[in-house]
C-alpha cells in the first residue's frame, strides 16, 4: 500500500502509545480512522487529536479479547466509513510472572488481549479489506517475540504466537492474491505506559525481595528506547514497503542479530544479566 490518503485504517489500542502515534502519523496522510480502546477518556482524546488533522474518526469501546465484539466493530467501521483498508491489531499487555507460579486467569488473560485479540481482529477485518480491494493486517509482536526472557514466559508465548500467525497468514495471502497482504511488527524498547501499567504476579514480590516497584521502574527504563512517534513512522514505512516484517529500533535489530549468530547460547546470556538486574 503506497498511499494513505482516503483510505480507512481501523486500530486497536488507540487510547494511548503506539496506537495514537498510529492514528495520528495517518490522520495527517489524509487516512480516515475507526478507533477502538477499552479507555475510552484517552480514545476520545486521540479522537478529537486526529479529527483536527481533516479525517473522519470514529470511535468504539472494544475488548479486543471478545470475538464477537470484534466482528461488530469491524461491520460498524465498514458501514460507518463504506469500506475498510487496514487493521492496525496493536492493543497489548504485559504481566510479570513466572512460569511455574503464574495464575491460569493471569495467562489466559494476557493471551486473550496479545493473542486472540489479533486473531479476532484479523477474522473480522479481512473480509472487509478483501472487498475494498486493497488492504493491509498489521499485527503487532514483540522483540520478546523473537527471543524469550525470564519471568515474561507468558508475554513470549502471547507474542511468538502473533509472530507465527502472521507468517502464516501472510504466505496464505501470497497465495491467494486478494490484494491483502501482512505485516509483523517487532517493537523493541517503545517509550509508552506498557511496563507501567504491566500485572505483576506475587511470584515477583518474592523474587525481588518485595521491591516490585523498582523492577517495574528498571524495565519501564529498558523500554525507553524508541519514541512512539519514531515507532510509527518505522511501521508506516514498512507498511508502504509491504514488509514481512519490521523491527522497531536499534535495539531490537541489534537483539535479532544476536540470536540470528547464537542461536540458543543467547539464553545464559539473558539469565546472566536478568539475574544481575534482578539482584541489583
Amino acid at each position: 500500500m503506497k498511499e494513505f490518503k482516503n483510505k480507512v485504517a481501523a486500530i486497536t489500542g488507540a487510547a494511548s502509545g503506539m496506537g495514537r502515534t498510529l492514528a495520528l502519523e495517518l490522520a495527517r496522510r489524509g487516512c480516515h480512522l475507526s478507533l477502538s480502546d477499552v479507555n475510552e477518556k484517552g480514545l476520545a482524546e486521540t479522537a478529537a487529536m486526529a479529527s483536527k488533522l481533516g479525517v473522519k474518526v470514529t470511535t468504539a469501546k472494544v475488548n479486543v479479547a471478545d470475538r464477537e465484539a470484534m466482528v461488530a466493530w469491524a461491520d460498524q467501521t465498514a458501514r460507518d466509513h463504506g469500506k475498510v483498508n487496514l487493521i492496525f491489531n496493536n492493543a497489548g499487555v504485559a504481566l510479570g510472572a513466572f512460569v511455574e507460579t503464574v495464575k491460569p486467569s493471569d495467562f489466559e488473560w494476557i493471551m486473550g488481549i496479545n493473542f486472540w485479540g489479533v486473531v479476532w481482529g484479523t477474522q473480522a477485518f479481512l473480509p472487509h479489506l478483501k472487498k475494498a480491494g486493497e488492504g493491509h493486517i498489521v499485527n503487532t509482536s514483540s522483540l520478546f517475540g523473537l527471543l524469550s526472557v525470564p519471568t515474561q514466559g507468558t508475554y513470549n508465548a502471547s507474542k511468538f504466537a502473533v509472530r507465527g500467525f502472521t507468517e502464516a497468514l501472510r504466505q496464505e495471502l501470497d497465495m491467494a492474491k486478494c490484494g491483502v497482504s501482512a505485516t509483523c511488527v517487532h517493537p523493541g524498547g517503545i517509550r509508552t505506559n506498557i511496563a507501567r501499567t504491566a500485572k505483576m504476579d506475587e511470584s515477583m514480590h518474592k523474587a525481588t525481595g518485595g521491591k516490585v516497584e523498582e523492577a517495574r521502574a528498571k524495565f519501564d527504563k529498558l523500554l525507553n528506547a524508541t519514541t512512539a512517534e519514531s515507532a510509527a513512522l518505522q511501521i508506516l514505512r514498512a507498511v508502504a514497503g509491504n514488509q514481512r516484517r519490521v523491527l522497531v529500533g536499534l535495539d531490537a535489530k541489534f537483539l535479532d542479530k544476536l540470536v540470528r549468530v547464537l542461536g540458543s547460547w543467547y539464553q545464559p546470556l539473558i539469565t546472566l544479566f536478568a539475574k544481575k538486574g534482578m539482584l541489583g
